[in-house]
Order: C-alpha cells, then sequence, then structure tokens
C-alpha cells in the first residue's frame, strides 16, 4: 500500500461466493484505513485470504462504507495495535496517538513507524484501534496533556499603535524599473 495523503476510514462487508454445497456462506466485516476505496478492497482480500481460505477470485464484496467521524471536532487519544515487520523480524506494537478522528491517528502512526523505525506503509498491519480514556493513557507524550490546568505560555505580545491605521486603503504601488 502506498501511503497518499489522510487516509480513510472504510468498513468493508464479503464472502466466499455462493456454491451448492455452501449457499450461504459466512459474511466477514473488516475495517480498513486506506487512502481510497480501491486500496481499501485490496486490503480486505490481503487480510482476508491470509484469516480464511477465500482468495478475491473465489469471494464478492457485499458492501463498502465509508465511516465518517461521530464527533470530528472532540480531541481523542487514541491506542493503535499494530504488527509490522522489521528488516529481521515480525514485531508487536501498542502506540497512543491524540487526534480528532481515528484516522488522522493512524495517518500519525504509518508516518510515526516510518520516521522512527523505517518501516513501510505494506508491512504494518493494524490489528485494533481504539479511542482510550484520559486515566488508561500510558505513554508520556500522551498524558502530558491530560492534565486539566494545562496552559500554554503566550511568547510575544503584538502590539497595536494606536496611530497608524489597521486597514490601507490603497493599493501599494510596485517599483518599477
Amino acid at each position: 500500500m502506498k501511503l497518499e495523503g489522510q487516509l480513510k476510514e472504510f468498513t468493508i462487508i464479503g464472502r466466499k461466493l455462493p456454491s451448492k454445497l455452501e449457499p450461504n456462506p459466512q459474511l466477514y466485516k473488516m475495517r480498513i484505513f486506506a487512502p481510497n476505496i480501491i486500496v481499501a478492497k485490496s486490503r480486505f482480500w490481503y487480510f482476508l485470504s491470509k484469516l480464511r481460505k477465500v482468495k478475491k477470485s473465489s469471494g464478492e464484496i457485499v458492501q463498502v462504507k465509508r465511516v465518517h467521524e461521530p464527533h470530528p471536532t472532540k480531541v481523542k487519544n487514541v491506542g493503535i495495535w499494530l504488527r509490522y515487520d522489521s528488516r529481521s523480524a515480525t514485531h508487536n506494537m501498542y502506540r497512543e496517538y491524540r487526534d480528532l478522528t481515528m484516522a488522522g491517528a493512524v495517518t500519525q502512526c504509518y508516518r510515526d513507524m516510518g520516521a522512527r523505525h523505517r518501516a513501510r506503509a505494506h508491512s504494518i498491519q493494524i490489528m485494533r484501534v481504539e479511542a482510550i480514556a484520559a486515566k488508561k493513557c500510558r505513554r508520556p507524550h500522551t498524558l502530558q496533556y491530560i492534565n486539566k490546568n494545562l496552559r500554554f505560555p503566550k511568547l510575544y505580545k503584538r502590539t497595536n499603535d494606536p496611530t497608524r491605521p489597521r486597514i490601507r486603503h490603497k493599493i501599494p504601488k510596485l517599483a518599477q524599473f
């Protein structure tokens, strides 16, 4: 998967094609984070073929739905459980991020994994993404923002000169050579 721009969250439901032996095959539902719907479908088949004996050629996608964040203006603490392949082995990991949306936190995670661990997007598998309560946060970079009395210093004071007008009525002239 090539990571382009902001990721989006999709819910995809698929199944094996119906046959005489199995007229009503079991449905499989997955939550996929991908840049677009095409990549989301591709990731769905990739994960399903690893988990069950179903390929794209012997299966069908029943539903693809884009999931929108219910509260996109509220900051959330997001816990992400993932697995990634490094150059030497496969590692499990838990990471925490603060973001407005789950998809934004997952995008942050992919960028962070690329920067800190040189993990490519195709070698990262997101297993679980959850909004976590403030008291359950573990990582120090998340805990520093949880304080109720959190204040940021004002680094400089901008002074307004009352004698000068705030809005100019003339367009400035360019110097001609």
